[in-house]
Formats: C-alpha cells, sequence, structure tokens
C-alpha cells in the first residue's frame, strides 16, 4: 500500500468535497466527535468542506489529505491564527481517519506531516480540542501533546450527548 499526502488548493478542495463528505460522514457515523449532529447527510458535509475554500485561498487555512492507493482515507487542517500576535500559533482540525483505516497509523502519520508543516511555516505552538478519553486525546497524548484542561459539556457527540472536551498544546520546531 502506498500512501499519500497532499496539501489542497481551493480548486482542488472543490474538486475532492464529495469525496471528504464520505469521510466526514463516516466519521460522525462512527461517533466521533468532529462538530457534526448525526444524522448528518454527504450533501451538507461537502458543502461544510467546500465553504473552507475560501480560507483555503487566503492562506488562513492549510487542508491536507491522505490517499491510500488512490482513495482518500484520511484529512487534517491547520488554521493559522490571524491577529500579529499570534501569527506564531495555529489550531490543528479535523484530523479524520476512515474507520476502515484506523489503527494503522494512518492517525499519527498526519498529524507527524502536519507538525511539520507547521513548522516549516514559521509556526511554533499548535493547539486542538478534542473529546476527553476519546481514542483521539489517547493519539494526541502519546504523539506529546500537552493538556492545557478539560472543560466539562462543552461539545456534544454525534448523539447530542454533551461530553467533555480537552484541550492540549504542542510545541514545534
Amino acid at each position: 500500500m502506498t500512501t499519500s499526502f497532499t496539501r489542497l488548493t481551493a480548486a482542488e478542495l472543490h474538486t475532492c468535497a464529495d469525496e471528504l463528505a464520505e469521510l466526514l460522514t463516516d466519521a460522525v457515523a462512527g461517533g466521533a466527535s468532529v462538530g457534526f449532529l448525526a444524522p448528518f447527510g454527504r450533501a451538507a458535509a461537502a458543502a461544510w468542506w467546500r465553504s473552507l475554500a475560501p480560507s483555503v485561498a487566503q492562506g488562513l487555512c492549510d487542508l491536507w489529505v491522505a490517499r491510500t492507493d488512490g482513495r482518500l482515507l484520511g484529512s487534517i487542517g491547520l488554521a493559522y491564527a490571524d491577529k500579529p500576535n499570534s501569527r506564531h500559533r495555529a489550531e490543528v482540525f479535523k484530523l479524520i481517519v476512515h474507520r476502515e483505516a484506523r489503527g494503522q497509523g494512518l492517525g499519527r502519520a498526519l498529524l507527524t506531516h502536519t507538525e511539520r508543516a507547521a513548522a516549516d511555516a514559521g509556526v511554533t505552538l499548535l493547539l486542538l480540542d478534542t473529546e476527553t478519553d476519546s481514542p483521539a486525546e489517547l493519539l494526541y497524548r502519546s504523539a506529546g501533546w500537552t493538556e492545557v484542561g478539560v472543560v466539562p459539556d462543552h461539545a456534544a457527540d454525534p448523539a447530542g450527548v454533551l461530553r467533555p472536551t480537552t484541550f492540549l498544546y504542542k510545541r514545534v520546531v
């Protein structure tokens, strides 16, 4: 199997929005707390991905996809801070791995790839949030991320149940 990582342009984001929608709806259907409630359809998911295109075009965020043997199986985004006093930091968002590809190191590879890209862009501090006690939290902690704190009832999971959220950071160079 061959896996490649591609940083999408705004045009490419539009082109692969339907594939990204399949990835996102799979995550929601699998119970991942990625910002959406079930049921969540592909049309809404594709529209959400396409809504990122202006930010990608303006350089406010970057989005990478992972393809294994041509199939889109993962994504990760990096949102850059827009204030002069915070240009050294960025937020990681939508690290998603298709359920069929989980447990094979793709999430860690996407995270490592993005950490390196952030450092190459001059970012020295990364932030993210994730559902407390989720597999994603375990991944981040094992990759050297540090907990800032936990906010109870911060976000609803796909079933609409309020869950705590853990906020983490990592210094990159």
